[in-house]
């Protein structure tokens, strides 16, 4: 390994003082360390530049919104991320600012566990026309601007039809985004190696909307139909596109995979219950 990319999120604190930290570290191990300022949105929502090939590995400091972005772009090049939580959840950016140095320096040597993740790909079609594609790690939600607002979708499975929705909005999630959006709109919480895709209304207006967990190899096809409000898709929380009545989105398994640092199934069900205070049944 020779070069090594470390993404800061400029909102959290103490990320600039362990950036060069960082950087020194890495810099006294013979390794190139490049900086890039990260301010919590897309940078394709704002035409900026990002190239992250020809990086060995990247270093993300901040929460999991900020590994999510790096996870995106690494993945179409194969690069792992190693995530230092800075955040409040840390479900993705399992490495504790205090341990950084001793786990950078494991996977140095080779002694990492890299978890690799499923990413979901999704494509608006219009008038049978691609207008919009995007990729995301943890969901895709379909849903009204309004909080309150029920927006109507006509949802199929490999073209079975499931049913005509009515809810504030639907979510498509991943095994990794189970524990996000979806876990709090009522969906099941999915062990992140599992090959499975979410399917989690919102706030349905029928007592039968029940979440469903379906294979990798399938698509999800929703078509919009008429609703009174504006209706908007939202993949991971950071990149957002305007939907009109008719559009039909289609959504997968991407081929790509996001490679993460140190993610083991110990840390996974030790964050479910600092994070989400799941106990797993009584306790002496």
């Amino acid at each position: 390994m020779e070069k090594s990319l470390i993404l800061v999120n400029t909102f959290k604190k103490d990320a600039d003082r362990i950036a060069g930290d960082i950087k020194t570290y890495l810099e006294s191990k013979g390794l190139k360390a490049d900086l890039y300022a990260y301010d919590g949105k897309d940078a394709h929502t704002r035409n900026l530049p990002v190239d992250f090939s020809g990086y060995d590995f990247a270093v993300t400091l901040g929460g999991d919104g900020t590994v999510l972005f790096a996870a995106r772009e690494c993945a179409l090049y194969g690069i792992p991320v190693f995530p230092v939580n800075l955040g409040e959840f840390g479900f993705l950016a399992g490495v504790q600012k205090d341990m950084w140095q001793k786990e950078l320096e494991e996977y140095l040597s080779g002694k990492s566990l890299i978890s690799e993740r499923n990413l979901l790909e999704s494509e608006v079609l219009r008038g049978g026309r691609s207008v919009f594609k995007s990729r995301c790690m943890n969901d895709t939600v379909i849903s009204g601007t309004t909080a309150s607002g029920l927006v109507n979708l006509e949802v199929a499975y490999n073209r079975a039809l499931l049913g005509s929705f009515k809810s504030t909005g639907v979510i498509v999630s991943t095994a990794t985004g189970s524990t996000a959006y979806s876990a709090a709109a009522g969906g099941p919480i999915v062990e992140p190696s599992l090959n499975a895709v979410v399917l989690t209304p919102i706030s349905s207006f029928s007592l039968s909307a029940r979440p469903l967990v379906l294979g990798p190899e399938g698509e999800i096809a929703m078509r919009v139909l008429p609703s009174r409000v504006d209706i908007v898709l939202v993949a991971d929380g950071q990149i957002d596109f305007p939907l009109q009545t008719g559009d039909v989105i289609i959504s997968g398994i991407s081929k790509y995979k996001a490679r993460i640092i140190g993610s083991t199934q110990e840390k996974f069900y030790s964050a479910l219950q600092s994070k989400l205070n799941w106990s797993g049944g009584p306790r002496a």
